[in-house]
C-alpha cells in the first residue's frame, strides 16, 4: 500500500480532531448535570408544581452562563466555563461545538408549521369579494384534500375550470392597486399566474425568516428550522423546550400590531345596558348566557357618571338572572375599558353584541366602533371589554409594519413591559394620534392579534420620536416573547401546526440509557466475535472497528447533525455491518493463503480482490441511505444521516487501517492465520447445489408472497398516525392498566381510540382521530383536558393536569410523548414514502446494470428485493394484531424497509461480483457451474455477516427502546428474508433469465471483454 505515512497522518488528524470535538459534549453533559442539582436542591419534591418551577431554575441556571460577563482590561467578556489548554470557552462556544441531540432522546418540541397560502392570495387580491376568486379558493380547499400539488397550483386549477370570461388580471382581483407596478390589465393568466408563484414564494421565505429569528430569541440550544419544499409547509425542532403552550404561542402568532383610539366607558356602556335590557324584555336569562348564581352579588366599579344607568342591576341583587341577561359583571372607571365580564362568556357576549339588530342601536357616528377583548390575565376568570374607533376598511392608522426595534423593559411600576422603535414615518403618525389623545384625554389601545394588551392614556402632551411601551400584566417570559416576536416581525398570513411531536426529557433520557447498553452489548459482541473467528487479525479489525465509531461520533459532532434514537440505531446497525468489509477481506486473503501464496502475497491479493466487491455492496446500501435521507425528516433523516457517515468511515477504517495494522504485523515477522484452531475449516469444503433448489425455494417463496398480499389485502397494515393523521399519546401509570377497560372508557369520550401497550403494563400508546381535521390549539387542549379526565381513575389520586402533562415526579407519571399529523400532510408522508421505496428500487436497478452491464443482473436484484419487502410486509400484516409491541407502519418503518433494501442488495452484489470474477477466471466452466461455486465461496461472508447483524439487532431489539421495536423486528425479519434471498431468489432470477440460448455465453464473453478493457 502506497503513501502509507499520509494515510497514518491523516487517521491520528482525524481522530484527534473527534477527540477534541467530542470533549465540548462532556463538557456541556457536565453543565447541564449542575444545572439539574442546582434545581433539585432549589425546589423539594414539598414544594407546589415543583416539576415546573425545577424546569425554569434549570433553564435560569444556564441562561446565567450565557449572559454571565466578567471585567477584563477594563471591558466586560463572557465568562470562560471549558479550559482545553489551547484556549478558553464560554457556555455558548461550548453548546454550539457539543453533539446536538434530537426530540427523541433529549426530549423537546418538533412541529410542522403550515403557512396559509390562501390568505397570502386574498392579501394580493386585496380581500377581492369577487365571487369567482373566491368560488376557486373554496374550491381548492375541497382540491387539496386529496391532491398531492401545492394549494396555488389548485387554486389555479379551480380558478381555470371555472373563470368564464373573468380574468387573474381583473381589477378586482390581481390587476388592483397594491399590484400595479407587476400585473397590469392586459396580461394574460398564465403571465400573472408566473408573477403570483413569485409573490407566495418571497412571503413564505418571509415567513420563514420571520419564524427563524422568533426561534433564534426563544433560548433552546441547536434549534433547527428548515422549509419543505413549495408547500409553504415550515419544520421548527426545539430540542429540550419544555414549556410547549409558549412554543405554540410564538411559533402561531401573526404579531397582527395595530394602534386605535378608543372610546371612553360613558360612551358605550349605555348600548351594553340597552342590549341587556333588550334580551330582557326578550325572556332572557343569564343562565343562558353565563353561569351567575341566583342571589350572587354584581361587582361593583361602576363609575358615577353611569350610577343611574346601573341602578336597576345593583338595586335587585337577589334576582340577578332575571335583569342582567348579558352577564355584565362591571364598568370600568371613565377609561377605554367599557366593561368587564366573564372569561368563560366570551364569544357569547360577542356574539350578541354584534348582533346587525342589536348595533343597529348605536349612533351614526359609532356604527364603525369594534368590539375587541382585553389580554386575559391567568388568575383571574374575569376579561375586559374596549371598544376601538375603526372605520370602514378595517384599517389602522398605524400597525405594526413602522416597528424597527423591541425590547423587554419595565414600566413605572416595575411590571414587565415590552418597549417599542418606530421608523420616522411611523413616529410622525404616531406623534399625531398622541396629540389628539392628549387633547380629548382619550386612549390609544395597543392591539396584538385582535387583543388589546393596554390602552394608555396620554397626559405629558404628544409624543415624539416613534417610542411607546406596551405595558400590562406580564410575566417576564410573556414580555421577553413579546418583545421577540414584534421584533422578528409578523407572518405574511396565518400558520397552523399541521404536525407536531412532543417528548417529554425523561422519556428521552430512558431512551439514551437503553441505547447505550444495546449499543455496549452489540460492541462487545462483534469485537469477540471477530477475535473468535478470525484469530489476531480479528484484533486489528476490532481497533478499526473501534476508530470507526469514534470517528462516527466526531463527524456527527463535527458537522452539527443530530443524534436521533433511529440514529443511535443506525450506528449500532453500522457496528454489524461495517466488519462486512473484513470480513470480505480476511475471506479473500484466506482464500489466496489457501492457494499457496505466501503470507505478504496473499494480503496484498486479498485486499486487491475484495475492493470490487466493498465498494458495490457499500454504494448500493449509501443510496438507499441517500434516498431516505432525501424523503425522510426529523429522526428519520437522523437514521439516513448517521447510516451515510458510518458507510463511508467503515470505507475508511477497514480499506486503510485494517491494512496500516495487518502490513505493520506483518513486516515485523507475525504470522497471521485469519482463522482460530475452531473456524480454520468452516465452509471449506462446502459445495451445495444451490441452483438444484431453486425450484422448491421458488415454491416456498410463491407461498409466502401469496400469504403475505392475501393479508395485505384483506387484513391489511396497522397504519400508524404519519399515514392517516391523528393524535396519539404515549402516557405511562404507576400500576398495571387493562387496554380493554382503558380503551372502552375512552370510546365513550373520543368516539373511537386505538389502546396498545408499549413496553411494559403500565405503558400505553393511545391514538384517536376526534377533532383529526382541527389543527388549532384549543383542539389540542380540549383533547388532553378530555383524555386526562377519561384517565383520572387510573393515575395517583391527587395529580394535577399539569404534573399529567408534565409527565412529573420521580416516577415519570403521566403523558410521555404526544403526536398529531392532520390527514392532509398524512397522506403527503403516505405517499412521500411510497415513492421512497419506488425511487430506491429503480436507483438500485439502474446502479447495478451500469456495473454489471446486464440486464440480467439487475433484474435478479430487484426481483430480490420486492420478494423480501413483500414478505416483510405481510408478516407485519399477518401478526401485528397479537404482537407485544406496537408494530404500526410510520415513517421508521420505511426507514427500516429502504434498510431492509439496503442490506439485501449488499449481499447480493457480493455474490454477483463473485459470479462476475469467475466468468471471466473459469472459462471452462459451466454457466450453472459458475453460479453454485460462487454462491458456495462466499457462504462463508454471507453467514459471517448475518449472525453478526442478527445478534446487534437482537441486542436493540431486546435491550433497546420501546419505540424502536417495530423497527427492529423488520430489520431482523429482513435480515433473514434478505440473505436467503441472496442465495435463493437473486441469484436464480439472474441465472434462469440468462441461461437460454446464447444468453449465457454472450454474459461470459462481456464479462472478460470488461475486464480485459
Amino acid at each position: 500500500m502506497q503513501n502509507k505515512g499520509i494515510i497514518k497522518l491523516f487517521a491520528i488528524l482525524f481522530g484527534l480532531v473527534s477527540i477534541y470535538q467530542l470533549s465540548f459534549t462532556f463538557k456541556a453533559n457536565q453543565i447541564e448535570d449542575n444545572a439539574e442539582i442546582h434545581a433539585y436542591a432549589k425546589f423539594s419534591d414539598d414544594v407546589e408544581d415543583y416539576q415546573t418551577k425545577r424546569n425554569i431554575a434549570e433553564i435560569n441556571y444556564i441562561d446565567s452562563l450565557k449572559t454571565s460577563k466578567v471585567e477584563v482590561d477594563g471591558n466586560l467578556e463572557p465568562i470562560k466555563v471549558y479550559d482545553l489548554g489551547v484556549a478558553d470557552y464560554t457556555y455558548t462556544e461550548v453548546e454550539d461545538n457539543a453533539m446536538k441531540l434530537g426530540l427523541d432522546l433529549k426530549g423537546g418540541i418538533n412541529a410542522i408549521i403550515q403557512i396559509s397560502v390562501k390568505d397570502i392570495l386574498k392579501g394580493l387580491a386585496n380581500n377581492s369579494k369577487d365571487p369567482v376568486f373566491n368560488k376557486a379558493l373554496d374550491d381548492a380547499d375541497e382540491l387539496q384534500k386529496d391532491a398531492q400539488e401545492s394549494y396555488l397550483e389548485s387554486f389555479f386549477r379551480a380558478f381555470d375550470e371555472i373563470k368564464g370570461d373573468t380574468k387573474l388580471a381583473s381589477p378586482d382581483i390581481f390587476a388592483n392597486r397594491d399590484l400595479s407596478d407587476d400585473i397590469k390589465f392586459d396580461m394574460s393568466d398564465d403571465k400573472v399566474k408566473g408573477i403570483i408563484r413569485t409573490k407566495i414564494d418571497e412571503s413564505i421565505v418571509s415567513a420563514f425568516e420571520v419564524l427563524r429569528n422568533r426561534i433564534d430569541g426563544f433560548g433552546v440550544s441547536s434549534p433547527n428550522i428548515q422549509r419543505l419544499g413549495n408547500s409553504g409547509r415550515i419544520l421548527i425542532e426545539l430540542p429540550g423546550a419544555k414549556d410547549r403552550e409558549r412554543v405554540v404561542d410564538i411559533i402561531t402568532k401573526t404579531a397582527q400590531l395595530q394602534f386605535w383610539e378608543t372610546f371612553k366607558t360613558e360612551e358605550v356602556a349605555p348600548y351594553l345596558l340597552q342590549v341587556n335590557q333588550a334580551l330582557v324584555e326578550a325572556g332572557e336569562t343569564a343562565e343562558n348566557t353565563s353561569e351567575i348564581e341566583e342571589g350572587e352579588e354584581v361587582q361593583d366599579t361602576t363609575s358615577s357618571t353611569i350610577d343611574d344607568l346601573t341602578g336597576q342591576i345593583e338595586s335587585d341583587s337577589t334576582n340577578v338572572a332575571d335583569v342582567n341577561p348579558l352577564g355584565i359583571q362591571g364598568f370600568g372607571q371613565g377609561g377605554p375599558v367599557i366593561g368587564i365580564f366573564l372569561a368563560k362568556d366570551k364569544e357569547k357576549v360577542m356574539d350578541i353584541l354584534n348582533q346587525p339588530q342589536n348595533r343597529a342601536q348605536l349612533p351614526s357616528e359609532m356604527r364603525n366602533l369594534k368590539f375587541v377583548w382585553g389580554i386575559e390575565q391567568e388568575e383571574s376568570e374575569f376579561v375586559e371589554l374596549y371598544a376601538i374607533k375603526s372605520n370602514r376598511e378595517g384599517v389602522p392608522e398605524l400597525s405594526g409594519a413602522v416597528i424597527t426595534d423591541a425590547r423587554q423593559d419595565y414600566d413605572q411600576l416595575s411590571r414587565p413591559a415590552v418597549s417599542m422603535q418606530m421608523n420616522a414615518k411611523g413616529a410622525k403618525i404616531w406623534e399625531e394620534m398622541t396629540k389628539r389623545a392628549y387633547e380629548t384625554r382619550g386612549n390609544i389601545a395597543i392591539v396584538l392579534d385582535n387583543i388589546v394588551y393596554s390602552a394608555p392614556g396620554v397626559s405629558t402632551g404628544p409624543i415624539s420620536g416613534g417610542n411607546s411601551q406596551i405595558s400590562g400584566s406580564f410575566s417576564l417570559t410573556e414580555a421577553v416573547d413579546l418583545a421577540n416576536v414584534l421584533r422578528a416581525g409578523k407572518l405574511p398570513a396565518s400558520a397552523e401546526i399541521v404536525q407536531a411531536d412532543e417528548v417529554g426529557p425523561s422519556l428521552g433520557q430512558e431512551a439514551i440509557d437503553s441505547g447505550m447498553k444495546s449499543f455496549i452489548i452489540a460492541l462487545a459482541f462483534v469485537l469477540l466475535w471477530m477475535v473468535f473467528y478470525y484469530g489476531k487479525s480479528g484484533i486489528f479489525a476490532d481497533i478499526a472497528l473501534l476508530l470507526n465509531i469514534l470517528l462516527i461520533f466526531g463527524v456527527l459532532a463535527s458537522l452539527g447533525a443530530v443524534l436521533t434514537l433511529p440514529g443511535i440505531a443506525g450506528i449500532v446497525l453500522t457496528i454489524g455491518i461495517s466488519v462486512d468489509a473484513n470480513v470480505l477481506i480476511f475471506e479473500r486473503i484466506r482464500e489466496e493463503l489457501a492457494k499457496g501464496k505466501s503470507q505478504k502475497e496473499s494480503i496484498k491479493d486479498g485486499f486487491s480482490n475484495a475492493l470490487s466487491s466493498i465498494l458495490d455492496a457499500n454504494i448500493t446500501t449509501g443510496l438507499t441511505a441517500l434516498i431516505l435521507f432525501v424523503f425522510g425528516t426529523g429522526p428519520i433523516k437522523g437514521f439516513a444521516t448517521t447510516l451515510i457517515i458510518g458507510i463511508l468511515t467503515s470505507l475508511f477504517t477497514a480499506i486503510f487501517i485494517t491494512r496500516l495494522l495487518i502490513d505493520w504485523y506483518a513486516n515485523r515477522g507475525g504470522k497471521l492465520d485469519f482463522s482460530t484452531s475452531m473456524t480454520k475449516n468452516l465452509f471449506k469444503n462446502v459445495n451445495i447445489n444451490f441452483l438444484k433448489k431453486r425450484k422448491i425455494a421458488y415454491v416456498i417463496s410463491g407461498v409466502l408472497i401469496v400469504a403475505s398480499l392475501g393479508s395485505l389485502f384483506t387484513t391489511g397494515l396497522d397504519q400508524g398516525i404519519d399515514f392517516v393523521g391523528g393524535r396519539t399519546y404515549q402516557v405511562r401509570f404507576d400500576q398495571e392498566v387493562s387496554t380493554e377497560e382503558v380503551g372502552s372508557t375512552l370510546n365513550d369520550v373520543f368516539g373511537s381510540a386505538e389502546v396498545k401497550t408499549i413496553g411494559g403494563a403500565n405503558q400505553l400508546k393511545i391514538s384517536t382521530k376526534y377533532k383529526v381535521n382541527d389543527n388549532s390549539t384549543e383542539a389540542d387542549e380540549e383533547v388532553e383536558s378530555k383524555l386526562f379526565e377519561a384517565l383520572k381513575p387510573y393515575l395517583p389520586a391527587g395529580m394535577s393536569y399539569q404534573e399529567f402533562l408534565d409527565g412529573s415526579g420521580d416516577a415519570k407519571i403521566g403523558k410521555m410523548l404526544s403526536s398529531k399529523v392532520s390527514p392532509t400532510i398524512a397522506d403527503d408522508i403516505k405517499k412521500s414514502s411510497v415513492w421512497a421505496v419506488l425511487g430506491s428500487l429503480v436507483v438500485v436497478f439502474l446502479y447495478i446494470l451500469f456495473r454489471f452491464k446486464k440486464w440480467q443482473f439487475s433484474l435478479g436484484a430487484v426481483a430480490a428485493v420486492f420478494h423480501d419487502v413483500l414478505i416483510v410486509l405481510g408478516i407485519f400484516s399477518l401478526t401485528w394484531k397479537f404482537m407485544p409491541f406496537s408494530m404500526e407502519i410510520d415513517q421508521a418503518f420505511i426507514a427500516a424497509i429502504l434498510t431492509v433494501i439496503g442490506y439485501s442488495l449488499n449481499d447480493t452484489v457480493v455474490v454477483f461480483d463473485r459470479i462476475r470474477e469467475f466468468l471471466n477466471e473459469h472459462t471452462s466452466w459451466k454457466f450453472d457451474q459458475t453460479i453454485n461455486q460462487s454462491l458456495n465461496s462466499t457462504l462463508s461472508r454471507t453467514l459471517n455477516t448475518s449472525v453478526t447483524t442478527l445478534v446487534v439487532l437482537l441486542a436493540m431489539f431486546t435491550f433497546g427502546a420501546d419505540s424502536l421495536r417495530g423497527l427492529l423486528f423488520a430489520l431482523i425479519v429482513g435480515v433473514l428474508v434478505g440473505t436467503y434471498s441472496s442465495l435463493f431468489i437473486a441469484t436464480p432470477v439472474m441465472y434462469d433469465t440468462a441461461k437460454k440460448g446464447d444468453a449465457a455465453e454472450s454474459l461470459k464473453k462481456k464479462v472478460k471483454e470488461e475486464e480485459e478493457a
